[in-house]
């Protein structure tokens, strides 16, 4: 690992949206064949997955991501080199923030993983989580190993899940490839504190304003140099803001609830109006973790910027970025910290299956401190974490350094040789 006093000045490139991740086609073996399945879950919707192979695989990795589709993913040549095949799956409403919760990304999940074992006949499966994919794939662990009438019941946002009517094959093995702790957690760490009007995206407390000078702040590509005191109030701050878009959406929540129960009761048309609304909400200014600017702060490879990349003006005041328009229940089930379940604090320690932890030492996202901290979380008692250079989806930061890709690729083979998935 370099040091940040040392290392030559260099930007990030834009990793969000799983940009950066596409495959090689001229890496895909011969014979290779890929057929797509419509499938239905146990809830009631069409979900689509892409089935590649070779023939005669007993094993299947199984990708899946919940807000994003990326079927040409760069490490599927190499799990179909590697002798498995490879199930690539969209949830219900890929890119679409305002209908995604994680409950019901379980039913898409679970709809692939029980097709793959009744009709498509692998004798064994294993989930490998890229990024956001990582916390989905141990909340399906979590929920998958308990009785039906065990499993959440009730999403935060308070919608029946369910998952007890959902068949939930549990997985053999899982592989986490860059994956952080959860996207609460992901947004707890990048959200911008320094918002004091959730209606006026413009406005800025000063003091807290992590692109001041004042506050420590330097442009590219020069790092920044927050003070620990600075620091300190800034994390507060950000714990504080999420809290407060916790209470507006379950404020929202409330005033549906009570036209419902109004409008049940023979009440006046405003009721059932207000009963019917699904009101929708924008969330500015996503993109502000410091330690993407101050490469001081647990050092790493990591270049200066995000993952949306180095210009701070464009990736937290434009239009695009996480939690950027949500309801109250997408808020509450993905983007909120302290009332997800789909977080590595609450789902890792419950993963028994054997696991293979890649993590990128120059990623953006995944600061080595985090990567220490969810391998601890895991619960099974066969783990093995590598590191490989690259950023968060394993292309090189320094040129210098192989495609990191590859490196994980080659690594995740001859992992599934060793356990006898492939």
């Amino acid at each position: 690992m370099t040091s940040p006093d040392t290392a030559p000045r260099r930007q990030a490139t834009t990793t969000a949206g799983l940009r950066g991740t596409t495959w090689d086609p001229a890496r895909l073996p011969a014979g290779t064949s890929m057929t797509a399945h419509a499938l239905t879950t146990a809830d009631g919707a069409p979900v689509t997955g892409f089935l590649f192979r070779r023939g005669a695989e007993r094993s299947v990795v199984c990708l899946m991501h919940p807000r994003e589709l990326g079927v040409t993913q760069y490490i599927v040549p190499d799990l179909l080199a590697a002798g498995v095949a490879v199930w690539v799956q969209g949830s219900r409403a890929p890119g679409n923030d305002i209908r995604l919760e994680h409950e019901t990304a379980l039913h898409d999940m679970a709809a692939g993983q029980d097709f793959l074992r009744r009709e498509a006949g692998y004798a064994q499966t294993v989930l490998l989580g890229i990024s956001g994919g990582g916390p989905l794939a141990a909340f399906y662990c979590q929920q998958a190993a308990r009785a039906p009438e065990d499993r959440i019941a009730r999403s935060p946002g308070g919608r029946p899940t369910g998952l007890d009517r959902a068949a939930m094959p549990a997985p053999d093995g899982v592989v986490l490839v860059s994956s952080h702790l959860g996207q609460g957690a992901l947004l707890l760490a990048c959200i911008d504190p320094s918002v004091t009007d959730e209606d006026d995206p413009l406005s800025v407390d000063p003091a807290l304003d992590p692109f001041s000078t004042d506050n420590g702040f330097r442009p590219a590509p020069d790092s920044s140099t927050y003070a620990p005191d600075f620091l300190a109030r800034y994390r507060a701050a950000q714990a504080a803001r999420v809290r407060r878009i916790d209470e507006r959406a379950r404020a929202l929540l409330a005033r549906k609830a009570a036209a419902r129960k109004a409008a049940k009761a023979d009440g006046s048309r405003e009721d059932a109006i207000l009963a019917a609304f699904s009101p929708i909400f924008q969330v500015w200014r996503t993109d502000a973790d410091p330690r993407c600017f101050d490469l001081s702060l647990d050092p790493s490879d990591r270049a200066y910027g995000t993952l949306w990349g180095a210009n701070q003006l464009v990736s937290n005041y434009g239009s695009v970025g996480f939690a950027r328009v949500c309801t109250p229940e997408s808020w509450l089930s993905n983007w909120s910290a302290f009332s997800t379940n789909a977080s590595m604090d609450a789902c890792a320690p419950d993963i028994g299956q054997p696991v293979l932890m890649i993590e990128y030492t120059g990623d953006n996202s995944v600061f080595p401190a985090e990567a220490e901290r969810l391998f601890g979380l895991i619960g099974a008692a066969d783990k093995t974490r590598l590191r490989v250079h690259g950023n968060h989806h394993g292309r090189a930061v320094d040129p210098e350094k192989p495609n990191g890709q590859i490196v994980a690729g080659d690594a995740v083979a001859a992992w599934l040789a060793d356990k006898g998935f492939a």
